[in-house]
């Protein structure tokens, strides 16, 4: 076969190349099966730019909505997608259906920071985000999809001596479950991040700790991939399907009421951000959860400047570059309850306070667009998947910060526990009853109050 000559060309014969007819490449690719499938390889993309791309098909479908599948995914976002995919994937359930209110890639998923990172404290969460980096080595692989996968390195910068030696903890943790931490000196730190401010008399820099396989991902590219690659796997996505109830039978949850008609399924699992309470409320669940507004800001698109990702220790202050140029940064969640999709003006100003405090240049970039997503809230800060104490009806909710970087990790976890019907190892602890239990997972130390963490 053709291609597995081109594989070795890769390694001795360069040449041959120049032997192989370009036509008996597209001849061939046209008799593969999956040549009619939506599978991204270099010889699709020869085709299609010498046919103008007009063979290109939708990277998902718009089926027709069956009336019973076996689960229902209430959310079209990152971690619904992501459920999605795995439970096709790693467990082969095929008959689900993921319906989306809007469209894929208008939500949260659209709305964020791009971040991904596994340097927590607490083994919990250590040992879930780090699964979670794992899966986003893989990724693109895994979906067939550029999603813009950077590993350009995390780098938290401390300004005190107390600060330091809870860095200094915290890296002890990552690197005991299997994370990467590293220890920069101001020095080193000068070296790769020239233009910090380190002569501020409040916020002198001192050090900082930095995880290389931390980095970035395109946040719309991940719903898109994920959506491209569940419908692959014969996954129904349905967008502009908006639940309005659920429909129940001696107690158990038996389907959902929808803008576009009742559906029934086995199981139904509901990962909607910042929209849980709203929604779980039509099943009569009132949950330990708040909503709260969390804004991002986007500048100009600049020369190459930041070389990977940058938090302000002296206050809520990231920041990185995206790989269409702009500045992506953000802070604070805005502090009282909202349902807004855009911020309060103190936030941003806030936020800007920061950016000024740690790199002074930031001042120069002019603001593109903001935005704001709303968040689940937890009262300890950390996640919950779990089944729900109605039959038939499972729960994936309570981000707060932390929900792009976790998408592949939720998903995976989500998935296992609506195909097993028990959860993951990894996902154990973060279970409703811990709120009743006293078991918290907090990893700022606040306490029970959500608009803390």
């Amino acid at each position: 076969m053709i291609y597995k000559e081109i594989i070795l060309l890769s390694e001795s014969n360069f040449k041959l190349l120049c032997k192989i007819s370009f036509s008996k490449l597209l001849t061939d690719l046209l008799k593969r099966k999956d040549a009619l499938r939506m599978y991204y390889n270099i010889l699709k993309l020869l085709k299609e730019g010498f046919n103008d791309n007009k063979g290109w098909k939708k990277t998902w479908q718009n089926p027709e909505i069956k009336k019973k599948y076996d689960v229902i995914i209430i959310g079209g976002g990152g971690h619904g997608l992501a459920t999605a995919f795995y439970l096709a994937k790693e467990f082969n359930i095929k008959n689900i259906a993921v319906l989306e209110k809007k469209w894929i890639g208008g939500g949260n998923v659209g709305r964020n920071t791009t971040i991904i990172r596994s340097n927590y404290l607490l083994n919990e969460n250590e040992a879930f985000y780090e699964f979670s980096l794992k899966l986003w080595e893989t990724l693109e692989k895994q979906i067939n999809y550029n999603a813009m996968v950077s590993q350009r390195g995390v780098l938290n910068v401390f300004h005190s001596d107390a600060q330091r030696d809870s860095f200094v903890r915290r890296g002890n943790s990552m690197i005991i479950n299997g994370a990467d931490a590293e220890l920069y000196d101001v020095n080193k730190i000068k070296s790769i991040y020239p233009f910090l401010d380190y002569n501020n008399a409040r916020f002198p820099i001192k050090g900082g700790l930095f995880q290389k396989r931390g980095g970035t991902v395109r946040h719309d590219a991940v719903a898109w991939g994920y959506a491209h690659g569940a419908d692959e796997l014969g996954v129904d996505i349905i967008q502009n399907c908006e639940v309005t109830g659920f429909k129940f039978k001696y107690g158990t949850c038996v389907g959902v009421k929808t803008s576009k008609g009742d559906i029934l399924a086995n199981k139904i699992g509901c990962a909607v951000a910042g929209s849980t309470s709203v929604l779980m409320s039509k099943a009569n669940m009132n949950l330990p959860l708040e909503s709260h507004v969390l804004q991002a800001f986007v500048s100009e698109s600049l020369k190459p400047l930041i070389p990977g990702v940058i938090t302000f220790g002296a206050g809520h202050f990231y920041i990185s570059q995206s790989d269409k140029g702009g500045l992506v940064f953000g802070g604070d969640i805005d502090g009282y309850n909202s349902y807004a999709q855009r911020g309060g003006m103190d936030m941003l100003e806030d936020v800007c306070e920061g950016g000024l405090a740690l790199m002074p240049t930031i001042g120069k970039a002019r603001l593109l667009r903001m935005w704001g997503g709303i968040m689940d809230m937890s009262m300890d800060g950390s996640p919950i998947i779990d089944r729900t104490h109605i039959k038939g009806l499972y729960l994936n909710a309570g981000w707060c910060y932390g929900g792009f970087k976790a998408t592949p990790a939720s998903g995976w976890c989500f998935a296992h526990l609506l195909a097993k019907g028990y959860s993951h190892s990894l996902s154990e602890n973060f279970q409703l009853d811990r709120f009743k239990n006293g078991y918290m997972i907090d990893e700022k130390g606040q306490g029970a109050q959500p608009n803390l963490h």
